[in-house]
C-alpha cells in the first residue's frame, strides 16, 4: 500500500517524532518525547495532535439528510447547522463499521470525520446507499488538515491566537468558524481525551504555518505535542471505545456500551431491525473496566480468568498514567462483570490479580470536559 502523508508531516518530523503507519495508507507520529510526558501534559496544560489521517466525508444534496440518517444510529434530522453528534455506523446485522462525528454545515450539507483506517471502507459505503438519492459523496480528507488541541489550557490558547470566533460560547458538540491569520478555520468543540479541547479543520495548503502559529502560541500555556499512543492511553483512562481495539464489526453499540446514541424512534437506518432484537434479548457480556495489580499491562486478547475459568478476553491494557495505575478494558461473560469482582490475567507468563471498577477511570462525573 502506498505511503501518505499529513498536510503536517514537515512539521512534526521536525519536532523530533517518531513515524509509524496509523491510517491505513497515512503515516503520522506515535510518540514525540514520551508517551508519559505527553499524556501528562495533556491533563495538566494542553497538547496538540495531528489527526489529518482521520477520513473526512463532504455530502451535498437535498437528500444529503437522509442518506445520514439512513446509515448513523443517531438521528441527522435533529441536527440544526452548527451541531455535531457522535454516531456509530452499523452493518444490517447490527456489527459496527465504524464510529464518528457528523456536522452539519448547511441545510443539505454535511460533513462526517471516520476513523482513519476506516476512511477507506466508509467512502464506498456511503456511494453504495447514496444510489438512487440526490445526494453526493467526496473524501476530501487529503484537502483538510486536522489539528486537535485539548487540555485545560486549550481555550485560553485559542482565544490568544484565533480571531472572529466566540470561543467562549461555543459549546461541547457545536462548531463555528474563524481565524488564524489569514486562514480560515474551523473549530469544534470535540475530542477524545476527556478534556476542554477543540479540533481544528483547515485548509491542506495552509497547514503549515496554521501549525507554525499553534506552536508559537503555545509556548506561553505549556503547549506540547503528542502523539497517537498517548491518544489512546488518554481515551482508556475515559473509557473511550476505539473502533479495532474494544470494538469491530463483529459486536454491536450495546456491546461496549454506545447503546444511548441510537435514536430507535427515527425513520428507518441500516442494523435497525438487528439492533431492536438485540436489545429486546439482552447480552450475555459486558465491556468492562480492570484495574491490575503490578505495573505492566497486560496484552491484547489475553484471556480473563475467574478460579481458573475463562470468562472474557482484554481489548486494551495500558497505564493509567493520570491514575498512577495500570488499567484494562475486557469483554467479560455478565457473572463477572460487577465492580470488586476479583479475576486474573496472565502477564508475561504470570498470573496478575485484575479488579472490576467502574468506568470511566478517571474524572467519572465529565468535570474536565465542561472547562
Amino acid at each position: 500500500m502506498a505511503e501518505r502523508r499529513s498536510p503536517f508531516y514537515s512539521s512534526i518530523v521536525g519536532l523530533g517524532a517518531t513515524m509509524g503507519r496509523v491510517g491505513g495508507d497515512f503515516i503520522s507520529a506515535r510518540y514525540y518525547s514520551g508517551i508519559a510526558d505527553e499524556h501528562l501534559n495533556t491533563r495538566a496544560n494542553v497538547g496538540v495532535q495531528d489527526l489529518s489521517t482521520m477520513g473526512k466525508m463532504d455530502i451535498k444534496g437535498p437528500d444529503a439528510e437522509a442518506l445520514v440518517n439512513h446509515v448513523i444510529v443517531n438521528d441527522a434530522a435533529a441536527m440544526k447547522p452548527g451541531n455535531v453528534r457522535y454516531s456509530t455506523v452499523c452493518r444490517e446485522d447490527g456489527g459496527i463499521m465504524d464510529d464518528l462525528t457528523v456536522f452539519r454545515l448547511a441545510p443539505e450539507h454535511f460533513m462526517l470525520v471516520t476513523g482513519s483506517v476506516n476512511r477507506l471502507k466508509m467512502l464506498p459505503w456511503l456511494q453504495h446507499h447514496a444510489e438512487g438519492r440526490k445526494a453526493y459523496v467526496t473524501d476530501i480528507t487529503a484537502a483538510v488538515a486536522f489539528p486537535t488541541i485539548q487540555g485545560p489550557r486549550s481555550r485560553e490558547l485559542l482565544k490568544a491566537l484565533v480571531v472572529e470566533a466566540d470561543l467562549d460560547g461555543l459549546k461541547r458538540w457545536a462548531f463555528t468558524s474563524g481565524r488564524i491569520g489569514e486562514t480560515k478555520v474551523m473549530i469544534s468543540r470535540t475530542g477524545v481525551t476527556g478534556e476542554l479541547g477543540f479540533e481544528l479543520f483547515v485548509p491542506a495548503d495552509e497547514a503549515a504555518s496554521v501549525w507554525d502559529a499553534l506552536m508559537k502560541a503555545g509556548r506561553d500555556f505549556g503547549l506540547k505535542p503528542y502523539g497517537v499512543l498517548a491518544m489512546f492511553t488518554l481515551g482508556l483512562e475515559k473509557a473511550y471505545p476505539a473502533h479495532g481495539i474494544d470494538m469491530d464489526e463483529s459486536r454491536t453499540p450495546f456491546h461496549v456500551g454506545l447503546d444511548r446514541w441510537i435514536k430507535f424512534d427515527k425513520d428507518d437506518f441500516v442494523g435497525r431491525e438487528a439492533l431492536l432484537k438485540i436489545r429486546d434479548k439482552g447480552l450475555d457480556e459486558r465491556w468492562t473496566g480492570l484495574i491490575l495489580d503490578g505495573d505492566k499491562p497486560a496484552a491484547t486478547d489475553a484471556r480473563v480468568l475467574a478460579d481458573g475459568e475463562d470468562v472474557g478476553v482484554v481489548t486494551y491494557s495500558d497505564h493509567g498514567y493520570s491514575l498512577g495505575k495500570v488499567l484494562a478494558t475486557a469483554h467479560l461473560r455478565l457473572p463477572f462483570t460487577a465492580v470488586g469482582t476479583e479475576l486474573s490475567i496472565a502477564v508475561d507468563g504470570q498470573p496478575v490479580r485484575a479488579v472490576v471498577a467502574p468506568m470511566p477511570f478517571f474524572d467519572p462525573e465529565g468535570a474536565r470536559l465542561r472547562g
